[in-house]
């Protein structure tokens, strides 16, 4: 059986968009794999997405209810009570598997009014910072039709703009959720993906970042590029989280070995406990 790093990013049935999610079926999945720490991450989001209408037609993900007559995806909230109980819940019965609340904030940075007395109904111990959208004078919800409206360059330097005022922001969050996020939604019709060509733009945001002290995530939905992990550590980034970005127990840990050889080969080591960010240098 694989070593595995903590998986630090996964969803439940107390995520919006998590229809087949399972907080206890994940649990037994951790146990399953020889996980020693999981966190819940459930999506908090504030933010009212423009979404293309063919998007809101086809999707099977979202209840099309939630899409307003303004063409907005207006997502419910989390019941941070419930979780939190379910998390207590899962804790007592299962005593060997370290499992750790969060949540993922997504664009916090517009929404810390709101934000705040998410946070201040509990403890949250694994708090992250994402950006699903691209920020024009409205926010659209990154998809394949943002691709076909903006184009692959503009949209991906739109993107990373973005994640640079969220990473240089005062927003709550201890780890920076998947940078590639819109590599989800690369064209194939665009080629293989380079990151070299957005370099400049990844360099600063990653900078921005680890004068922040945060951490970077290594988001396994799909391989970051390891010339990310590189630049990371040559930014003087201090600690990569890992996150499988599951939300059904079956995609719990997906990736995370390979994940886990990226970061060893860019200079990040485990943590003193399972269940530590992995640090630029041993922890002795």
């Amino acid at each position: 059986m694989p070593a595995y790093p903590p998986d630090n990013h996964t969803h439940t049935e107390w995520s919006w968009d998590a229809v087949a999610g399972s907080m206890e079926g994940s649990c037994a999945r951790a146990l399953e794999l020889g996980l020693t720490s999981i966190a819940f991450t459930e999506h908090v989001d504030f933010t009212g997405w423009l979404i293309a209408p063919a998007v809101a037609a086809e999707e099977m993900w979202f209840d099309p209810a939630w899409v307003g007559a303004d063409g907005r995806l207006r997502p419910p909230q989390l019941d941070a009570a419930g979780y939190l109980a379910c998390v207590q819940r899962c804790q007592e019965k299962f005593p060997d598997l370290r499992i750790v609340s969060g949540a993922e904030l997504g664009e916090p940075h517009w929404h810390q009014r709101e934000v705040g007395a998410v946070l201040g109904a509990g403890q949250f111990d694994r708090v992250l910072g994402s950006l699903h959208s691209l920020a024009e004078d409205e926010p659209w919800l990154i998809d394949d039709h943002v691709y076909q409206r903006f184009g692959p360059a503009v949209t991906i330097r739109r993107y990373l703009a973005e994640a640079l005022r969220l990473a240089d922001s005062a927003a709550p969050f201890a780890v920076l959720a998947h940078i590639d996020y819109p590599l989800r939604f690369w064209p194939a019709a665009a080629g293989p993906f380079d990151p070299a060509a957005f370099e400049d733009e990844y360099h600063a945001v990653l900078r921005a970042l680890a004068r922040s002290g945060r951490a970077l995530e290594i988001n396994t939905r799909v391989p970051l590029p390891a010339p990310i992990v590189r630049w990371w550590y040559e930014s003087g980034g201090e600690a990569v989280s890992f996150g499988s970005d599951a939300h059904e127990p079956a995609a719990v840990a997906d990736g995370l070995t390979a994940a886990a050889a990226m970061a060893e080969a860019a200079g990040f080591h485990p943590g003193r406990y399972p269940h530590d960010f992995w640090l630029r240098r041993p922890c002795r």
